[in-house]
């Protein structure tokens, strides 16, 4: 997205706080309908040519996404010229980055709200003084989004390095210096950081050989964005169409609202006389509350369920052999009994338990037994 937003400043094109967002949005949907090595092919995914320094040696690497091959590992010194021929057009069109060791820069991770984002490397900038040993004007530096949090604040980390070292670095590899597009930080056992060092004013920018291949692409989008936007507003007008025809045949249906307001008082009043039948068994809270009463001390339920005019009751007592007895005579059920063996239990010192009772159910009135028989 920058090397889109670096095309747009040299043209004059300024974007809008959250254009970019965006823009870069829509590129990465875009270019997700093609293949990975479609977009390789065509230069659409992000590749550059690393170069570093290991003793003696001058390495070459490409990257391209968090893939990195190496290219080839020769004796320092080398300019840029001797490598030409070697690389090919099209690696040496790639924009060239030089790796710092990790040793040489200084990180810090800054916790920092959302809104941030829109002004990452201003906001950060201010954090540098309270952050590292240098002041602002001290160092070049740059800013990585590590993580979105889901409490609203972005985790960054900021990178920084001496002006210093940037000068003696650019000092030591000479004539490499015009031709690199960035400076980053190798990884340990990682690809590159993804930060740029090196000042905006020395960055050189190479234009893509597949750039005519690129605005192709991105018209062929647009094409495919407007002929998308005429389906749609095609399939809105046989939508508007069919509903038009939906409220024609609703008119002729409108002779049978009759018997289907009917239809509707009939379930209401079903409805209701379920409902009236619900009414006349107890409340769960009335159950528990006449157990407790009635439950002897020492006594724990494991499990108190209704399920439809059953009652169940599983749990330990000391006394299980009269629960029968305690919970008899109760205007909300009636019959109970154990089922099942009665199982001690060494650690409470009581016995395992489960007691079934049917739950009264007060006798339905004249007219509710004839709604009943009616609804039948």
């Amino acid at each position: 997205m920058s090397g889109w937003r670096e095309n747009l400043g040299r043209i004059g094109v300024r974007l809008a706080p959250g254009a970019e967002g965006l823009l870069a949005w829509w590129r990465r949907s875009l270019l997700a309908w093609l293949p990975p090595r479609w977009r390789a092919q065509l230069g659409l995914a992000p590749a550059r040519l690393l170069l570093w320094r290991a003793g003696d040696d001058l390495h070459l690497a490409r990257q391209l996404d968090t893939r990195t091959e190496d290219i080839a590992q020769l004796p320092w010194p080398q300019s840029p010229g001797d490598i030409e021929a070697l690389l090919g057009p099209r690696l040496s069109a790639l924009p060239r980055t030089w790796l710092l060791a990790q040793a040489a820069v200084l990180r810090r991770t800054l916790r920092l709200p959302a809104a941030a984002a829109e002004r990452l490397r201003d906001v950060v900038r201010f954090e540098i003084d309270r952050q590292t040993p240098f002041a602002a004007d001290q160092v070049d530096f740059d800013v990585r989004v590590l993580e979105r949090r889901g409490d609203g604040q972005l985790e960054v980390e900021l990178v920084v390095v001496p002006h210093r070292t940037v000068e003696e670095l650019l000092a030591s590899i000479d004539g490499w210096a015009a031709t690199l597009a960035g400076i980053d930080v190798a990884g340990v056992d990682a690809p590159p950081l993804q930060v740029n060092l090196l000042p905006p004013a020395r960055r050189q920018h190479r234009g893509s050989p597949l750039r005519r291949w690129q605005w192709a692409l991105a018209a062929l989008a647009l094409l495919a964005l407007v002929l998308a936007g005429g389906q749609l507003l095609d399939n809105r007008r046989q939508a508007a169409e069919a509903l038009r025809a939906q409220v024609d045949a609703s008119a002729q249906r409108a002779r049978g609202v009759a018997a289907q307001r009917q239809q509707l008082v009939d379930m209401v009043e079903g409805a209701a006389f379920f409902e009236r039948r619900r009414a006349a068994r107890p409340t769960a809270t009335e159950v528990w509350d006449e157990l407790s009463r009635r439950l002897p001390d020492g006594s724990y339920l494991e499990k108190f369920a209704i399920e439809g005019d059953q009652l169940q009751l599983i749990g330990l007592s000391r006394e299980a052999s009269s629960l029968v007895g305690k919970l008899e005579g109760s205007p909300l059920w009636h019959t109970p009994s154990l089922t099942g063996v009665l199982q001690g239990d060494s650690a409470s010192r009581g016995e395992r338990f489960t007691l079934t009772a049917q739950l009264a159910t007060a006798p339905a009135t004249d007219k509710e037994a004839a709604d009943g028989a009616g609804n039948h």
